[in-house]
């Protein structure tokens, strides 16, 4: 009898092991996927720094676009277009970061309902093809009807860093400041680097 309930709580003890080790496996995927695409709760928005200088950039880190078919603060961005280029979504008012003026934040409704983040009335979207923060593949792309561009802290677009701009690398220093704040002839200080 003693042998059946010490086999009996092995058992139990190692089913109860293998049902913990699935569930942790699982929760982390699906937490990482969710990441990659839109954030839940209240985000923040700060500047990162890339070759078109200082950008917004999102809680990952990864940069931020606007879309120029957009229409306002109307997101005209869906379906295929929302995989390539995944709306900043949060279900709390965003948040400024340093550099980030906080009264440019806002949320506009989505087709699908769910509230994305805008900036100087800009929906923000990132860019699937910008795998690690700090890139910008995304910039000056035409794509869906329009060009997309990064979002310089005063809330324009920035066209420095599109490819074939070669004038982040000529040192020169651009007529108006794409980003927002002071230009600089080379490199910058502040701010995030990557």
């Amino acid at each position: 009898m003693p042998l059946r309930i010490g086999l009996a709580i092995g058992i139990l003890s190692l089913l109860v092991a293998a049902g913990c080790g699935s569930s942790s496996s699982s929760s982390s995927t699906t937490t990482s996927s969710k990441a990659s695409s839109s954030t839940t709760g209240a985000v923040a928005v700060d500047l990162g720094t890339t070759k078109a200088g200082k950008v917004l950039v999102g809680p990952s880190g990864r940069t931020l676009y606007l879309f120029e078919k957009d229409s306002g603060s109307t997101s005209k961005c869906s379906g295929e277009c929302a995989t390539d280029w995944p709306p900043l979504t949060t279900t709390g008012k965003p948040s400024a970061g340093t550099g980030v003026t906080g009264t440019m934040l806002g949320t506009t409704m989505r087709s699908d309902g769910k509230e994305q983040v805008t900036y100087n009335g800009h929906p923000l979207y990132y860019f699937e093809g910008d795998k690690k923060s700090g890139t910008i593949a995304g910039q000056g792309v035409a794509a869906f009807g329009a060009e997309w561009y990064t979002v310089g802290s005063n809330g324009a677009k920035v066209e420095k860093g599109e490819k074939g701009d070669d004038s982040s690398k000529s040192g020169s220093s651009s007529s108006s400041d794409d980003s927002g704040g002071s230009s600089s002839s080379s490199g910058g200080s502040g701010g995030s680097s990557y």
